[in-house]
């Protein structure tokens, strides 16, 4: 096949690279970005690390440049990127707020079950993260369909389906079809963080807009006042992406 110059080379693999900061070498993730107009710092919670995504023919030396000025900036988010938390035995994880440790049970017959203040989970220990991410996903939709019909109910909207995904920038959206998809983390806040954002999703039904009358709409489907799991969230949220990483 001949070459097509007129097809962009792919971007290199991203690096790892250090950042020097207060005597501390800060690890960074280089990345080349067909995307990218301009260099950026941005933190991959999942992954726990700092990216730097750099345009294709931006220098490398003015790339580094920038990451060194905003040494301050990634030696803090580093700081603040809470650790991971694995689904293991003898972990704990909230279920809808309420903590649980979870015991693995190898002998035991079922899958997994709840008894007061524990999550059980049966069978061979490296099943034990997938059923019990199967569980918590399985818990979460249960609550949350019942949630999002009542409230499309009230605004006389269609929802066409209700997905749930592993999502690490919005915990929930909408689309044009009427299609809601929310983060199955959600399964670890309390219910008037799900109560909030499933407000704030059918809203969204009526109004494809953040204006003052979407959020009227949404405070009017909140059960209680939107403040308190806005701050939650802010609060919070980045804890909730390190369970199960």
């Amino acid at each position: 096949m001949p070459y097509d110059s007129r097809v962009p080379p792919s971007p290199p693999e991203p690096e790892q690279i250090s950042i020097l900061h207060a005597d501390a070498a800060l690890p960074v993730t280089f990345v080349r970005s067909v995307r990218a107009r301009r260099v950026s710092l941005r933190v991959d919670t999942k992954h726990r690390r700092i990216l730097l995504t750099v345009p294709l023919r931006m220098s490398r030396d003015l790339a580094l440049r920038f990451a060194h000025v905003q040494g301050g900036w990634i030696a803090a988010r580093l700081k603040r990127l809470p650790p991971a938390r694995p689904f293991h035995d003898g972990a704990e994880v909230p279920v809808f707020g309420v903590p649980h440790r979870i015991r693995h049970r190898p002998d035991a017959r079922g899958t997994v079950w709840l008894e007061p203040g524990e999550i059980h989970v049966a069978g061979r220990p490296e099943h034990l993260p997938r059923r019990l991410r199967d569980w918590l996903t399985a818990e979460l939709r249960r609550r949350l369909v019942p949630l999002v019909q009542a409230k499309a109910e009230r605004v006389q909207r269609r929802v066409a389906r209700v997905g749930l995904r592993d999502g690490r920038s919005r915990w929930g959206s909408c689309g044009p079809d009427g299609g809601l998809s929310f983060s199955w983390r959600l399964v670890f806040a309390p219910p008037e963080v799900l109560d909030y954002l499933v407000a704030h999703e059918v809203a969204h039904l009526v109004h494809m807009n953040h204006g003052p009358r979407f959020w009227a709409q949404a405070r009017a489907l909140c059960e209680g006042p939107m403040e308190p799991p806005q701050a939650w969230l802010k609060a919070n949220g980045e804890a909730l992406l390190q369970y199960g990483a």
